[in-house]
């Protein structure tokens, strides 16, 4: 397997892609915003057992409809998914969508996590959520923040503040991985009290602080409020410039899972809504099983490395509900 990222070590290094953040710190929440030049292929795979999505149903691989023009990662539990309205909105505004005669409807699906009691204020008369996506999608980019921005915003793992993470992978025959991910677990990413990160195996170069492994592995840290609460998700997008099928995408979205379980500890647990989407922009060869097999391992891979990247990029914030990773490690 390569130990080499793209030039952004960002999912926008599958090229054509851009991501936007929007976030309300006072209500200490927010919404992410996956975009492409033209519409791409996609796929998702579940396998929390309390999910919240939008238009999910039309990716499996035997719907008339093939492509999306973005994907949604918001947090606001079921209020978020109204993000996908204020994208669906711009992209409109814009002439993007499936054609329908002379109508055009841009085809958003979304998934949620719960960030409504993680100390924001939640008061709001108008659901906030469709004026943060439309803002997420102007603000769609190249470049964007990681940690605690856009869907991450208000995102708490069991033991430090969770985060929006990303990461990129370039394989030996030139293909390009990337990842998006919002971290809002009932498990750890860190094993134990310490700081070490689950995914250490698969980190490049020093990405995430470069420890390495931690030197013994205890039990898991449960956390009581998470688990009364039942408010948690990890929600993300593995996306690659194969060309690939919309039942390759849904293969690539369940192999990106592995990742989820290799960084968070415990996950998919009936209290998390994991959810993984897959992209596939096309630029390049659609790939043989040989690269299909390969294609999975670096999607599990890159999944990992962006989740501990998202915990240690969090920032601390007034009134905070747990540390950061730098706040706690430095």
């Amino acid at each position: 397997m390569t130990t080499q990222t793209g030039t952004r070590n960002l999912i926008t290094d599958v090229a054509g892609l851009r991501v936007g953040n929007a976030q309300d710190m006072r209500l200490r929440s927010g919404v992410t915003v996956l975009v492409s030049d033209a519409p791409f292929t996609a796929g998702v795979h579940v396998m929390g057992g309390a999910p919240g999505t939008r238009e999910t149903d039309l990716l499996a691989p035997d719907r008339a409809v093939q492509q999306v023009d973005a994907l949604v990662l918001a947090g606001g539990s079921a209020f978020g998914l109204d993000a996908a309205s204020g994208v669906a909105e711009g992209l409109r505004a814009a002439g993007r969508g499936f054609a329908v005669g002379d109508v055009r409807v841009p085809i958003v699906p979304a998934a949620i996590l719960f960030d409504l009691l993680n100390g924001g204020e939640k008061d709001w008369t108008e659901n906030p959520y469709k004026t943060l996506g439309r803002a997420a999608l102007s603000n769609a980019s190249e470049d964007f923040a990681i940690g605690s921005a856009g869907g991450g915003t208000g995102a708490i793992t069991a033991t430090l503040k969770g985060g929006i993470g990303s990461a990129s992978t370039l394989l030996p025959d030139g293909t390009m991985m990337g990842a998006l991910v919002a971290v809002n677990a009932l498990g750890s990413a860190t094993v134990g009290e310490g700081p070490h990160f689950w995914a250490a195996p698969f980190e490049i170069g020093a990405e995430f602080g470069g420890l390495g492994p931690a030197p013994h592995y205890p039990d898991p840290v449960r956390a009581p409020t998470k688990l009364a609460q039942h408010a948690n998700t990890t929600i993300g997008i593995i996306a690659t410039d194969a060309q690939l099928t919309q039942a390759q995408c849904t293969r690539l979205a369940t192999a990106a899972h592995d990742g989820l379980a290799r960084a968070l500890v415990p996950s998919h647990t009936l209290m998390d809504g994991d959810l993984v989407f897959a992209a596939a922009t096309g630029t390049r060869p659609a790939p043989d099983l040989a690269a299909q097999v390969m294609l999975g391992h670096a999607a599990a891979c890159t999944m990992s490395r962006a989740i501990a990247r998202a915990i240690h990029a969090a920032l601390s914030m007034p009134g905070d509900l747990l540390p950061t990773w730098v706040s706690r490690f430095g």
